[in-house]
């Protein structure tokens, strides 16, 4: 029998018009196994893709792009880019900043507006309150996204805006269900802080009172990555479900065989 090697991680790209990709593989499952590089991607939206970043992107062999944008962050970004041979499959999942007025007052509003909608802590209230939301009203969605995973949609990239919120909990989602454990799922989240990969703020006034320390510290709830979002949306699967197990099982109405399919689809042979 011919001897698995070990496989060897691919170097990451610099993606010019692409935010915050990478391939989730690598990561450990509590089991001993291990995420195979080259089956789930995540990232950014790809509506301001290069043509070197969709060449790029072209390569890897994908078959799905899940792209959980909704309409506002279609009209703001745009669409994604055509990948040929590449199924698209938008699943709108909530913003956690959603809202017209909302994103207006976060683009456009002066530092009173500012305060009023993020100060005393907030910004983070209404993050970790969406993180929580997403959980418990879009199993339905997020259900589809898995049962795509284990019949016919990997390779797979999931994306969002930022590729932070809604990218990252459908990834967490999806590795909890094969197995990879709380932390190692927390430590990936957290990689949305790193410089080269963070959202960039938008601000119509770029001036230095417009983008100020304090301005920016407002908005850091908003555009940064942190445990408590995701330690809430856990939370919600335990005190709802009792438990990731029931949560796939009842929430996502995930059957044992379905989940053990996904696993070959995602994981190194054991």
């Amino acid at each position: 029998m011919t001897q698995q090697l070990p496989q060897t991680p691919p170097a990451e790209p610099v993606l010019t018009g692409v935010r915050n990709f990478r391939d989730v593989g690598g990561l450990p499952t509590t089991d001993g196994r291990r995420v195979r590089h080259g089956r789930l991607y995540r990232s950014g939206h790809l509506a301001h893709a290069t043509a070197e970043d969709a060449a790029f992107l072209g390569g890897l062999g994908l078959h799905t792009v899940f792209d959980f944008r909704n309409a506002a962050d279609h009209k703001l970004d745009g669409l994604d880019v055509e990948l040929p041979g590449v199924r698209n499959v938008s699943i709108p999942l909530s913003d956690p900043a959603d809202g017209a007025e909302f994103w207006r007052m976060v683009r456009d509003g002066n530092m009173a507006e500012l305060r009023s909608i993020l100060a005393d802590g907030k910004g983070t209230s209404r993050m970790v309150a969406s993180y929580r939301a997403i959980i418990l009203e879009r199993t339905a969605e997020h259900s589809r996204v898995l049962h795509a995973l284990a019949e016919d949609s990997v390779p797979a990239l999931m994306h969002c805006a930022a590729g932070k919120d809604r990218a990252g909990l459908s990834i967490a989602v999806t590795l909890l269900a094969v197995g990879v454990g709380r932390e190692t799922i927390e430590a990936d989240y957290l990689k949305s802080n790193d410089a080269h990969r963070r959202y960039r703020i938008r601000r119509s006034d770029t001036s230095p009172a417009g983008m100020s320390p304090e301005v920016l510290e407002l908005l850091n709830p908003l555009f940064g990555a942190q445990p408590d979002y995701l330690a809430a949306a856990f939370a919600a699967i335990d005190e709802t479900w009792g438990g990731t197990d029931r949560y796939l099982a009842d929430g996502l109405k995930l059957a044992p065989a379905t989940r053990e399919r996904l696993r070959e689809r995602l994981l190194d042979e054991s």
